[in-house]
């Protein structure tokens, strides 16, 4: 099982470039970058835009995979966005994953100014957004005409090396969302139940997903194979918090049959606080993880 590292945009480029070069250096599949103009309890704190960050990123990196964790619509239109995404898949050198999810209520579906859409409409939203990011990063010219969205004669030239697109990630948990990631992702992703669950009923819940999941693929007639499942194994408490503590998790997300982890790189308070030691003795482990 692979295991990939969130780290925050927080940090001014000359201190960040240093935590995306030691992402590789230690040895992790992929890195992320959340996909938010600010988030949570970190609003008033310092926070970076995530095209920028990714892209710097690529330019100190050479092996690891990049990518948004997760992009959504709240904020974003696809023409604009995809262009964005087919230079990073460029400057990385076809390196790069777009996760991308419905996105929430909070400050990012109002910062615009609009009120925030009921579930069913951000659920809508995003079907039609995924489906347009689909065609315009596969074809040289898109025209669309949606109930959110449109497209006239949006050119994408040269396009990106990946083919015949940059890879997917969905974050669904739905059963909309999860049928749209069967039907298009390369990916599906996961962060269990919400609203506090505890450890075993959070557990329980990643499990139920999972089997969801499998089963909406075969119903979509895809191989339960065909789609990697990734888990943000932080949601439910934080993974590197001790070593022993990331390698439960790890073994009980490999178990139930996920590909590939996402935990968090430490900071030095608050949310997702921990210790580099932490970190930098996991990744020691990772070889013998697989």
């Amino acid at each position: 099982m692979r295991t990939g590292i969130v780290v925050l945009p927080q940090q001014r480029w000359s201190e960040a470039a240093r935590t995306w070069r030691r992402t590789e250096e230690l040895g992790f599949a992929h890195a992320w970058t959340y996909d938010h103009l600010s988030w949570r309890s970190l609003r008033d704190q310092p926070w970076f835009a995530t095209v920028p960050t990714l892209t710097a990123a690529a330019t100190v990196t050479s092996t690891i995979r990049l990518g948004t964790w997760v992009a959504s619509p709240n904020f974003r239109h696809p023409v604009p966005f995809a262009k964005e995404l087919m230079s990073l898949d460029d400057i990385s050198g076809g390196r790069f994953v777009l996760g991308v999810g419905s996105g929430g209520a909070g400050a990012d579906a109002t910062v615009l100014g609009e009120p925030p859409l009921p579930q069913a409409r951000r659920t809508a939203r995003f079907e039609e957004f995924v489906d347009l990011l689909d065609r315009l990063l596969r074809q040289r010219s898109t025209t669309w005409r949606g109930e959110f969205y449109a497209a006239d004669d949006a050119r994408m030239i040269p396009g990106g090396p990946s083919e015949p697109r940059l890879p997917f990630v969905v974050a669904a948990d739905g059963p909309r969302g999860m049928r749209l990631a069967a039907r298009v992702g390369q990916g599906w992703a996961t962060t269990g139940p919400a609203g506090g669950a505890g450890p075993r009923d959070w557990w329980a819940g990643v499990e139920d997903a999972h089997r969801t999941f499998t089963e909406t693929l075969e119903a979509q007639g895809r191989h339960p194979d065909a789609v990697d499942r990734y888990l943000s194994v932080d949601a439910g408490a934080y993974a590197l918090a001790s070593v022993d503590d990331f390698l439960r998790a790890h073994e009980r997300a490999r178990a139930i049959g996920f590909t590939d982890l996402v935990t968090h790189w430490p900071r030095a308070e608050g949310v997702y606080a921990g210790d580099e030691h932490v970190l930098e003795a996991v990744a020691a482990r990772l070889p013998g993880l697989g």
